[in-house]
């Protein structure tokens, strides 16, 4: 079985749960540097996991 990476602190869930999507960090607007250092909400990816839709 394929072993995930870690979650990011801006994640609100594993990849692929179902009700999630990508989405831009609102930390760092996708860059994945905050300050000239990595952004610590995505780990320098500049994505997120969120929760999509209302409910």
């Amino acid at each position: 079985m394929a072993q995930q990476p870690p979650l990011n602190p801006g994640d609100e869930a594993e990849p692929g749960t179902p009700g999630t999507g990508e989405d831009l960090c609102p930390v760092c607007n996708g860059s994945g540097n905050k300050d000239g250092a990595k952004c610590e909400a995505c780990g320098g990816t500049g994505k997120v996991i969120q929760g999509v839709g209302g409910g």
